[in-house]
């Protein structure tokens, strides 16, 4: 099977969202794993500046108890 790039665009940066909130954890809830894990930038299309907002708002978000440390 052939590995194909799929063209993955960020959702921050088409909503032309700067920040990432700690608070709205629906809304990074889908960059958590079953497992409890932040998802890789490559899995989820986020860029780069983003991923590090992103992962630093969900450590915040855990520490703040709006998303558990672990699922399972």
């Amino acid at each position: 099977m052939h590995n194909r790039q799929i063209n993955k665009h960020c959702s921050f940066c088409v909503n032309n969202q700067v920040e990432v909130d700690y608070k709205d954890w629906q809304q990074i809830q889908k960059y958590i794993s079953s497992y409890g894990k932040i998802t890789p930038k490559r899995r989820n299309g986020v860029c780069s500046k983003h991923q590090r907002k992103l992962a630093q708002s969900i450590k915040r978000a855990r520490f703040m108890a709006l998303l558990p440390f672990v699922s399972r």
